[in-house]
């Protein structure tokens, strides 16, 4: 079903005729930071980390944030009980307001939409195939609306046969352009790279699971990947998905990992427990 409202700066309107001037720095200058977080029986998934990145980004981009994260959630179940999709994801967008000059930081305007949730079913079963890419994202601790590289190398992954894209700069990696990655070790040690990278709200739960499985943040190297027994990438939509080949070569038996399984598992519990609690 597709949306037929959204809010710009606290008022609902239709989609089809809502819209943000041509000089807002989004815009001119690709200027803004967003957030996104899935809606599950009409409940907002880990909300409360979802507001605390979003307002660590608009700070880290000298953005203000006009309204308080009760009026933000007010806000938010207005829209979904407006759209009436129950199942879905919602995405916050605070823009750099409108400059006279193309440059100098204006009022942001604040942008909430809704969408139906992508389907991953289909592949989740025999995992995806991914490609590495050397690079490094401006303000990596920032989520921006900066989609440059990812964008760009959309015609890269078709010719490959690859659905997402691992970005490493200086040997490490990093993430990928909407996602956080985590190798397994053939020591069975979970590790997910510790800096230069956005902190994703699932990777921040799978971090705080409470499990006999060593789960930890470190530095990954390029060989460390080609070494790992298991890989996964982990999303607000995409939960936990395996990868089971990597620039063309078999990770494993080319099957999701009994690890990677069992924490995707305790993932879907954690996330049943945040909509019993919004």
């Amino acid at each position: 079903m597709k949306p037929k409202y959204c809010i710009i700066n606290g008022v609902q309107l239709d989609i089809d005729k809502a819209g943000i001037g041509v000089n807002d720095l989004a815009l001119q200058r690709g200027y803004g930071i967003f957030d996104f977080f899935k809606i599950i029986d009409n409940k907002p998934v880990f909300v409360q980390f979802h507001l605390d990145r979003f307002y660590r980004s608009a700070s880290g981009m000298h953005l203000t944030v006009k309204y308080s994260r009760e009026e933000l959630i007010s806000q938010v179940l207005q829209l979904v009980a407006a759209n009436d999709l129950p199942v879905s994801g919602v995405k916050l967008t605070l823009t750099g307001g409108y400059s006279s000059d193309g440059f100098t930081l204006g009022e942001p305007n604040l942008i909430i939409t809704q969408s139906a949730l992508p389907s991953y079913r289909d592949i989740n079963g025999n995992g995806i195939s991914i490609i590495t890419w050397e690079h490094q994202r401006q303000m990596p601790e920032v989520k921006t609306i900066d989609y440059l590289m990812a964008v760009y190398l959309q015609p890269v992954l078709k010719e490959r046969n690859a659905q997402d894209v691992l970005y490493h700069n200086n040997g490490l990696l990093s993430e990928c352009p909407r996602s956080n990655i985590f190798i397994v070790n053939r020591n069975g040690q979970v590790l997910t790279p510790a800096n230069n990278v956005l902190a994703g709200i699932t990777r921040g739960r799978i971090l705080e699971l409470q499990t006999d499985i060593d789960i930890r943040p470190a530095d990954i190297t390029l060989e460390d990947l080609d070494n790992a027994a298991e890989v996964f990438i982990t999303s607000s939509t995409k939960n936990i998905l395996p990868v089971t080949r990597i620039n063309n070569r078999v990770i494993g038996d080319g099957q999701p990992g009994f690890i990677t399984q069992r924490l995707a598992g305790l993932l879907v519990e954690q996330i049943h427990l945040s909509t019993k609690g919004s």
